[in-house]
C-alpha cells in the first residue's frame, strides 16, 4: 500500500513528526503536490484549510485528514474525507494505516461519515521521536492548562502538560547546529504549566549546552508567558542559550479583555516582562491581537498604547483576531479597528517596530 503526504508548507513540522511515527511502523509518507494512490494524508490548519477542501473531496484515492482544523471540525471534514484523525496523530495515523492495509476496524479517535468514537489514550512524547529523516523542530512539551479563548492548542492536546525527557531532547538537538523547540511555554518545561519549576529548565538547558551548538529557547517557534518572565528565568536563558530575544504574548492592553480571554495574567505582568528583558540585554518580542470580539473603543485604544510603548523598547508581532473553530470565540465577528489605531499601526510598521497582519482577516491568506 503506497502512502503519500500532501505537502503543505504550514504543516512542515507535523510532517516531520508523523513521518517519524509512521516510519517506525514500516510506512513511508512520500511527499506529493497533489493527491496520489493509494492513500494521501493531509494536515490542515483552520486558516488555510479552505484551499484544500475541493481537492480532498475530489481526490482519486483514500484520503486521511488531521491537524487543528480536522480536530475542531471532524463532522464537517468527514463529509469530504474518508478518514479524519481527531487530536494527536503519532499513534492514530500508523494504527489507521495498519487497519487499512489489513482490512481491520477503524481505531477510536478516527471519524468517518459513519460516526466517531473518541480515542481512549494520549501520546507519550518519548514514545515517538520528534523527527527522523525529515527534520523538524523539537517538541519538548505538549498540552496547556491555560484555556485562552482564541487558542486551539488546549482543545487539541488537553489541559495537562506532558514533557519529552531531557535525554530524548538532547539526542534530537545534537542533530542540529541551531536547535529550536516547540512548546506552549518554554519556561514551563518539567512543570504543570501553572507553577514554574526552574530547576527542571536548568537541568534541560545545562544538558543542551554544547560548544558546537546554538540553543534558541523561548523564541521562535515557541514563546513564554509574561508572568513567567523573572530575573531567575532570564538568567537561565542568558547563561545557556544563544538567543538575544525573548518572545511572549501580551494579546491585549486591557485587563478587562485579558480576563474575558482567560489569559491568566495582567497588563502589568507584560510591562514587567519587557522591563526585565531590557535589564538583561534581551530584546522583547511581544504578540498582540487587535479586533478581539467584545472590545470596546477604550480597550482597543489601551492595546494601541501598549503596542506603542513596547515598540519603543522592543518589537511587536501583531495580528487581527481570527476566531477559530473549536474555541470559545468561534463564530464571533472580529471588532473593526478604529481609524486612529490603524494609522498608528501603519506608522509603527513603517518604522520596522511592528510586524504581522491586522487588515481584513478574510483576505489575510489569499
Amino acid at each position: 500500500m503506497d502512502v503519500h503526504w500532501r505537502f503543505i508548507p504550514a504543516a512542515r513540522n507535523s510532517y516531520a513528526a508523523l513521518y517519524a511515527a509512521c516510519e517506525q511502523e514500516g510506512f513511508t509518507l512520500e511527499p506529493v503536490g497533489a493527491p496520489a494512490p493509494d492513500v494521501t494524508c493531509y494536515s490542515l490548519n483552520s486558516l488555510t484549510a479552505s484551499r484544500y477542501l475541493n481537492e480532498i473531496r475530489d481526490a482519486p484515492c483514500v484520503t486521511i485528514v488531521g491537524g487543528p482544523h480536522a480536530t475542531a471540525c471532524p463532522a464537517e471534514m468527514a463529509k469530504i474525507a474518508d478518514y479524519v484523525i481527531v487530536g494527536e496523530g503519532e499513534y492514530l495515523l500508523p494504527a489507521l494505516l495498519r487497519s487499512l492495509k489489513k482490512g481491520g476496524p477503524v481505531p477510536g479517535g478516527v471519524a468517518t461519515a459513519n460516526g466517531f468514537v473518541p480515542a481512549d489514550h494520549c501520546v507519550r512524547l518519548d514514545g515517538y521521536p520528534p523527527f527522523s529523516t525529515m527534520k523538524g523542530y523539537i517538541e519538548i512539551s505538549r498540552g496547556c492548562p491555560h484555556a485562552c479563548a482564541y487558542c486551539q492548542t488546549p482543545r487539541i492536546f488537553g489541559p495537562y502538560m506532558r514533557h519529552r525527557s531531557i535525554d530524548a531532547i538532547t539526542r534530537a538537538a545534537r542533530r542540529f547546529r541551531d536547535a529550536r523547540f516547540v512548546t506552549p511555554n518554554a519556561l514551563a518545561y518539567g512543570s504543570d504549566g501553572r507553577t514554574p519549576r526552574l530547576e527542571k529548565v536548568k537541568h534541560l538547558l545545562s544538558a543542551l549546552h554544547h560548544k558546537d551548538q546554538h540553543i534558541y529557547f523561548g523564541t521562535f517557534p515557541s514563546e513564554v508567558r509574561p508572568e513567567w518572565v523573572t530575573r531567575d528565568a532570564i538568567e537561565l536563558v542568558t547563561t545557556y542559550c544563544t538567543n538575544t530575544r525573548l518572545h511572549f504574548g501580551a494579546q491585549s492592553g486591557s485587563d478587562r479583555i485579558l480576563s474575558i480571554l482567560s489569559r491568566g495574567h495582567t497588563v502589568n505582568d507584560v510591562i514587567r516582562a519587557v522591563e526585565l528583558c531590557l535589564e538583561a540585554g534581551l530584546e522583547p518580542v511581544v504578540d498582540c491581537i487587535v479586533g478581539i470580539p467584545g472590545e470596546e473603543d477604550e480597550d482597543q485604544l489601551m492595546t494601541a498604547r501598549l503596542v506603542e510603548w513596547i515598540s519603543q523598547r522592543g518589537r511587536v508581532h501583531l495580528h487581527r483576531c481570527i476566531p477559530l473553530p473549536g474555541t470559545p470565540l468561534a463564530g464571533k465577528s472580529p471588532r473593526e479597528l478604529l481609524p486612529e489605531v490603524e494609522r498608528l499601526l501603519g506608522t509603527l510598521a513603517l518604522k520596522g517596530r511592528v510586524t504581522g497582519s491586522w487588515g481584513d482577516p478574510t483576505r489575510r491568506f489569499f
